[in-house]
């Protein structure tokens, strides 16, 4: 058997993998570092929040060593932060700042449905405000209660106004802006106005390119609407990871760009702005998926800035080690390929070389994007076990599939898998492909059919995914179109196909993340309709 085909192809495939991670790393220039000590943020919202900790669990509470070590932090990089509410620990802030110095407080108040409570928030907030003057430079009263539609208009300018009589400092509240003017009563009752403005979650998603324009914009409509009072941005950032939304795309490089550019804008231009926010917090996947918990300056583990001054950005810092391990991969599967035929004396054609050389290099570039998305998308055992069995399937087909290709073998249907006993053919490569055939099938139909009726937070998996059904594509090219078609096969296909019809026009065409994921289904759809009920050789 000659190796100079298969050599030749693995050179051109480590190539291929090398110039696809040279280019997903390169590195961004900005005009000013996203966060530099020597320029320091205006303020930032801060929860205290690690790990496992959340506020959504009632018995958390956060001691004020964590605090501290939080507010020593930041002081670094800013001189001032938000708070949201008075719970969990919280309502100890305001003295931790005070004995770290260097820190002023915008005093939070969490306003819910809970009238009671409310009050209770509201006089706990007035007696922080009167024992620390100096620390607290004003109060926000309640934070979108008003989107979430959990207070009227009226019992929240009610609440503004009692608050306003108790304390010396400015009274505020702090909504997205539209909600501003809806409820054009609450600018009366405030001394001061705190809009949200947040392009990634617009109805209409803007672009990281155009979303300093667009805070900008914002910021002057709004001025033009409330005149005679100061226009505070009190929540503006981006995520740097998390699904796409129309041309909205989280990524590291886009969230350095957009925090970059609002803070110069800010600057130049002279209004206030907090950034949202310091530390990433897991908890708030449960709410908003992967996406609602990576809008840190900080990292939630290590607890260290993403974007250090001096430092070079990429969306892929590990970008050498992916590489090389993608570049493994691909040397492995011609490995099993190469092995397989000297263990079967066999003449595989150019096409099967060719395929293998496809699944090779597919699944080397795309392993360590598939092993980032896991990492940062994997929330929960449930999601570890998700993503970590599609990253795995992307590992095992094109391996065995290569295997498949050189001996002349078709890709097994789910019969030759879980058919009755009697007409089973079975080998260890029909039980590992048709496994990992299975897996991956059940996967790519539970995630379209999420796309479908639950989108707005779940992620693409365009990356595992393309690099476990190529191969099965490849592969199945090999099958005679003999026989009757399977039922199941055919289900999944039709699964796939439309729902892939129904996400593209849902998500529109500026969402390559949703364009790429889409046409893996269409693939796949077509893969599994290929099947047919004719037992696989041995």
């Amino acid at each position: 058997m000659s190796l100079r085909t298969p050599l030749a192809l693995l050179l051109v495939s480590l190539g291929a993998i090398a110039a696809v991670w040279w280019w997903l790393a390169t590195p961004i220039t900005l005009a000013r570092a996203p966060i530099d000590p020597a320029d320091k943020v205006q303020c930032v919202s801060y929860a205290p929040f690690r790990g496992e900790q959340s506020p959504l669990d009632a018995w958390t509470h956060i001691e004020a060593d964590q605090i501290e070590q939080d507010l020593r932090q930041l002081k670094e990089i800013t001189d001032c932060v938000r708070t949201y509410s008075m719970e969990n620990g919280l309502d100890q802030v305001p003295a931790i700042a005070a004995k770290v110095g260097g820190l002023k407080v915008l005093q939070g108040i969490w306003l819910s449905s809970n009238r009671t409570k409310n009050f209770e928030q509201a006089g706990l907030a007035i007696r922080l405000i009167k024992q620390f003057p100096e620390i607290i430079t004003a109060v926000i009263v309640g934070n979108e209660v008003l989107l979430r539609g959990e207070m009227t208009t009226a019992d929240l300018v009610s609440l503004i106004r009692l608050v306003k009589t108790q304390v010396s400092v400015p009274v505020t509240y702090a909504d997205v802006w539209e909600y501003w003017l809806k409820n054009r009563e609450v600018y009366d009752a405030v001394d001061f106005v705190t809009i949200h403005i947040l392009p990634y979650w617009e109805d209409f998603p803007i672009k990281a390119k155009f979303a300093s324009a667009h805070v900008e914009a914002i910021r002057e409509r709004m001025a033009v609407a409330f005149p005679g009072k100061e226009i505070l941005i009190g929540e503006t950032g981006w995520p740097s990871a998390g699904r796409m939304r129309d041309g909205a795309l989280p990524s590291r490089a886009n969230q350095a760009r957009v925090v970059s550019e609002i803070l110069s804008l800010a600057k130049a231009q002279k209004f206030r702005v907090n950034l949202i926010e310091s530390y990433d917090q897991p908890w708030k996947r449960r709410l908003e998926g992967t996406v609602g918990g990576y809008w840190g300056l900080y990292d939630s583990v290590r607890r260290s800035l993403k974007y250090p001054p001096g430092e070079p950005i990429s969306n892929f810092p590990y970008w050498k080690w992916y590489m090389g391990a993608g570049m493994g991969l691909s040397v492995l599967v011609f490995a099993v390929a190469v092995i397989t035929l000297r263990r079967r004396p066999w003449t595989p054609r150019f096409p099967a070389w060719l395929g293998v050389g496809i699944s090779a290099t597919t699944a080397g570039s795309l392993l360590g994007i598939g092993a980032d998305k896991m990492y940062y998308e994997s929330y929960g055992i449930g999601g570890w076990l998700l993503w970590g069995a599609l990253l795995l399937a992307g590992i095992l087909s094109p391996i065995f599939c290569a295997q498949a290709m050189v001996i002349g073998r078709s890709l097994p249907t789910f019969l030759d898998l879980l058919g009755p006993r009697e007409g089973r053919k079975w080998s260890k490569l029909t039980a590992v492909l048709g496994l990992t055939l299975a897996v991956t099938a059940v996967i790519a139909a539970a995630t379209a059919l999420g796309f479908v009726f639950d989108p707005r937070y779940k992620d693409f998996p365009y990356a595992a995914l393309t690099m476990a059904v190529v191969p099965f594509a490849l592969l199945m090219l090999n099958r005679p179109q003999i026989g009757q078609r399977p039922i199941a096969e055919a289900v999944f296909a039709g699964v796939l196909a439309l729902s892939a019809v129904y996400v593209l026009f849902n998500e529109g065409r500026d969402n390559w993340q949703s364009l790429w994921t889409c046409a893996i289904y269409l693939l796949f759809a077509l893969t599994l309709w290929r099947a047919r009920a004719e037992q696989s050789q041995e």
